[in-house]
């Protein structure tokens, strides 16, 4: 996102329509209480993790209708001049609340809350939606492939397969904060601190007249960070070979021994564990090999089963797109108004699928951590005001509602932190460092089965008894009518 552009246009036109017509009918006072939420964990996995708050921020803070905003608005026909003479005058004045940036997250349960006049409420849907939904996405996958890698190095590769600027700067950004050791995005490193590193491309090795002479250019070029890509021409009758060469008549003099090769195409098993065999015999011990080539997480993960000798890996298109699932299905869905007196009135949206009816009220979220283990236990969804919960406590089986389980021994979190009062910021945001540091020991906190690829534990999220209540009493009134 560029921060010099202000994105307030970037709504669908429905937004406006109903900001006029709540404007005509005099709602556009009225208090309401939208939660963002998922209903399922892409690529079948078992959390999410939450990434684009620092866009939201900056989103909410520029929001702003200009001269020419309006005058189109006008032009296009059907808004009142009382309305368009509001939008003059139009900022954010309500509250957010928000699950931290990295944070894993499971469906169901609010991951943003917003409390505001109802224009205000409606008007950001469509921008917290497309950023939250995209680097949440983004983030989830990269995790992902960070820990089929186990412990190697993870580069984000994909800018040039991203879908538009904004798809590359922002899944770099979402990327390194999932695990990604960088990027080959240099405005990330630029923008927000993603380090930003790279080799060469197959171009370079065939603009010299020979391979020797382009992985030697490049070692002297470049002496501290030389990795060379040797699978331009024959990986293991020219490439390693003339790296080798390379490394020993250039690097090794001068005492450095930090180098690598990178192959980008073949049988990256049996390539690999040739090419250390070569570089072992060579004395190049400390050479690392790099793997890319439209890598994801099940093939760096059969990779390393066959015992294939990498160090590190390039994940592009399959990243940066999350090709497997592209699309991360975050909703955003009224919760309650305020009525005259202030009082919270909730309100649910009920669906012939079960998956799509709503959960009420204004609420919090807790997730239970074991005092012994430290690991994540459950999460709990309560009313906004009731009491932090204590054990015991008994929760549905997500595998077998039919079932509870008993819950001790634990320490609740709130998870959702104030981020604006009164269109005030409040929060302060996090640097990217910090919050790639954070979403590693969250999920470290997991428990393993919940971080299966296949066939994941489904992580307990539950209903405190006063709001499972209240949801079931709407959905029992509901169905008299």
């Amino acid at each position: 996102m560029n921060n010099c552009v202000n994105y307030t246009m970037l709504c669908d036109f429905y937004e406006l329509t109903m900001a006029n017509g709540y404007f005509q009918t005099g709602m556009c006072g009225q208090i309401c209480y939208f939660d963002i939420f998922f209903r399922s964990v892409p690529d079948g996995g078992g959390f999410a993790i939450a990434a684009g708050l620092e866009q939201v921020i900056q989103y909410i803070q520029q929001l702003r209708f200009g001269e020419e905003d309006i005058a189109y608005l006008r032009k296009k026909g059907g808004f009142s001049e009382e309305f368009l003479t509001y939008l003059g005058d139009f900022r954010f004045t309500g509250d957010i609340w928000a699950m931290p940036e990295g944070t894993p997250i499971f469906p169901g349960e609010p991951i943003l809350t917003v409390r505001a006049p109802a224009i205000e409420a409606q008007f950001i849907e469509t921008f917290l939606l497309l950023t939250l939904n995209h680097q949440s996405l983004i983030a989830t996958k990269s995790n992902r492939i960070v820990r089929a890698a186990q412990g190697r190095p993870v580069s984000e590769f994909g800018s040039r397969r991203a879908q538009g600027a904004d798809g590359a700067l922002l899944g770099a950004r979402a990327s390194y904060i999932a695990g990604c050791a960088g990027t080959a995005c240099t405005l990330a490193d630029l923008r927000y601190g993603a380090p930003a590193g790279g080799t060469m491309a197959h171009s370079w090795v065939q603009m010299f007249p020979d391979e020797y002479t382009a992985f030697v250019t490049y070692c002297k070029l470049y002496p501290h960070s030389a990795t060379l890509l040797v699978d331009t021409y024959n990986v293991l009758k020219s490439g390693v070979p003339n790296a080798i060469r390379a490394f020993q008549e250039v690097l090794l003099p001068q005492g450095i021994t930090n180098c690598a090769i990178r192959l980008d195409s073949g049988d990256l098993t049996y390539l690999s564990c040739k090419a250390r065999e070569m570089l072992d015999a060579a004395g190049l011990t400390e050479c690392r090999i790099v793997a890319s080539n439209s890598l994801d997480e099940y093939i760096i993960r059969d990779l390393l089963l066959q015992g294939a000798r990498l160090d590190s890996f390039g994940v592009g298109e399959r990243l940066i797109t999350s090709k497997s699932e592209p699309v991360f299905g975050g909703v955003y869905k009224l919760a309650a108004v305020e009525d005259a007196q202030g009082n919270i009135v909730p309100k649910i949206k009920i669906s012939e699928n079960p998956a799509k009816i709503t959960t009420p009220h204004f609420k919090k979220v807790y997730r239970l951590f074991s005092r012994q283990s430290g690991k994540a236990l459950a999460d709990l969804l309560t009313l906004h005001d009731e009491p932090l919960p204590q054990g015991p406590l008994e929760l549905f089986d997500p595998d077998a509602t039919w079932k509870r389980k008993l819950f001790d021994g634990f320490e609740a979190k709130s998870l959702l932190v104030p981020i604006f009062q009164s269109g005030q910021l409040v929060y302060r945001t996090p640097a990217l460092d910090q919050i790639r540091t954070y979403c590693a020991a969250q999920v470290n906190a997991l428990w393993d089965e919940v971080k299966r690829f296949e066939n994941p534990h489904t992580y307990y999220v539950d209903l405190s008894q006063k709001l499972w209540d209240i949801k079931h009493g709407l959905l029992k009134e509901q169905g008299k009518k």
